[in-house]
């Protein structure tokens, strides 16, 4: 395997992990299978028996999802990474693995909406407590990290509201209460916040957003120390068999090598689109981490490189006149997915968070009238002009 540790992170997206064949091969391989062949039968039993290393079926591990996976661990400077078939898989592997019936969990309210079901409803099931908490209000962790815990779960920026979480703060406060920190990282990505570096012990990405990038697979990642890793996740892993193809790993392999640049172009322009929207008639208010009126921005530029991809905005007019604007696009296609080469609008409301409720979402602000703006590759002078023309609608001029 290409050791990459001396270089820097652009470069060690495109060449991070890989292991070339007998053929030399410059492309990584893709082993599209689902068994492996042993010299002998004694090398069978060793391999089962693990005195020797060697693959025994894609369910328990591949050459293509080993690279992906050693690459991923190598720009998050964690220890040891596994794939997983979703983002979701791996939020619920990373949690289940660790809680035994009798544990207590402290999670952020602002969770994407199937997270948000664990917690609230599986979770529970297996006699599990549960709290949620202002994941902005760090009075609310102190109280409910003033008793035991087994496992803290966040997300920052959160979806799709990107309030921010003060991850040193949070992992401080966790550590001390006997728990270990599990941060859903898919918003900011690897290259624009490390949550290891401030103390969390399990990052969890959903690879279907920026890491593919382009619409195409599904995945999903658990990132952590060696020894959670090996020795809690993966028999989880192992057994219950939440694995990746090894063809959507490929995928991803080659989706990494030009995260930087999309993610790079995305910000800018984020950023720009940020700026236009907050200057038109009938957007009532932006969000976006970077941004002077973000109420966190301190700690958003503290803990992230970048303002990120996402934008969330808040027209008037609630349900109706969100509607009228996201139809009237063009351009800008309605889709809950996110982190897309393609700028994508959801309408949270209806779609990502109407399961949790309309109590909950009052809680976290999502009103009727936000929107949630994944920005992609195209050129933001298209975009804004696609956004003067949805405003326009909304208005019902």
């Amino acid at each position: 395997m290409t050791d990459t540790s001396e270089y820097r992170p652009a470069t060690r997206l495109i060449h991070g992990g890989v292991t070339r064949t007998q053929f030399g091969e410059t492309a990584e391989a893709l082993f599209l299978t689902s068994g492996f062949v042993y010299d002998s039968a004694e090398q069978a039993e060793a391999t089962f028996n693990n005195t020797i290393r060697h693959y025994q079926y894609s369910r328990f591990g591949n050459p293509t999802v080993a690279m992906l996976e050693a690459r991923l661990a190598e720009i998050e400077d964690a220890e040891a990474c596994r794939a997983t078939a979703t983002g979701m898989a791996a939020v619920h592997a990373a949690l289940m693995c660790h809680l035994r019936t009798g544990d207590r969990v402290v999670a952020a309210r602002a969770l994407f909406g199937s997270c948000h079901w664990i917690v609230s409803t599986l979770l529970p099931r297996f006699g599990i407590e549960t709290e949620f908490v202002d994941g902005a209000d760090p009075a609310a962790w102190r109280a409910a990290l003033a008793k035991p815990a087994a496992l803290v779960l966040l997300e920052t920026p959160s979806n799709p509201m990107l309030e921010i979480v003060d991850l040193r703060l949070i992992a401080e406060l966790a550590h001390a209460a006997g728990a270990i920190v599990v941060v859903d990282n898919v918003f900011a990505t690897p290259l624009l916040q490390r949550p290891l570096a401030f103390g969390a012990d399990v990052v969890v990405y959903s690879c279907t957003k920026h890491i593919d990038g382009q619409g195409r697979v599904l995945g999903g990642a658990v990132l952590g120390r060696r020894a959670w890793i090996e020795e809690v996740l993966q028999p989880y892993i192992r057994n219950t068999g939440p694995s990746i193809s090894p063809f959507n790993a490929w995928l991803l392999l080659k989706g990494l090598e030009t995260l930087a640049l999309r993610l790079d172009a995305a910000c800018r322009g984020a950023e720009t689109l940020a700026g236009f929207l907050a200057a038109q008639s009938g957007v009532a208010r932006v969000w976006y981490p970077s941004r002077a009126d973000h109420p966190q921005q301190a700690l958003a530029m503290a803990q992230m490189a970048a303002g990120g991809t996402m934008v969330t905005f808040e027209v008037a007019g609630g349900k109706p006149a969100a509607f009228r604007l996201m139809n009237a696009l063009r351009l800008i296609a309605v889709s809950n997915n996110l982190g897309d080469s393609k700028s994508l609008v959801t309408h949270p409301a209806t779609t990502t968070h109407m399961r949790i409720g309309a109590e909950e979402r009052a809680r976290l602000g999502i009103t009727d009238g936000v929107i949630r703006l994944s920005v992609g590759l195209e050129d933001p002078r298209d975009l804004e002009d696609d956004l003067a023309r949805g405003l326009a609608a909304r208005a019902g001029d």
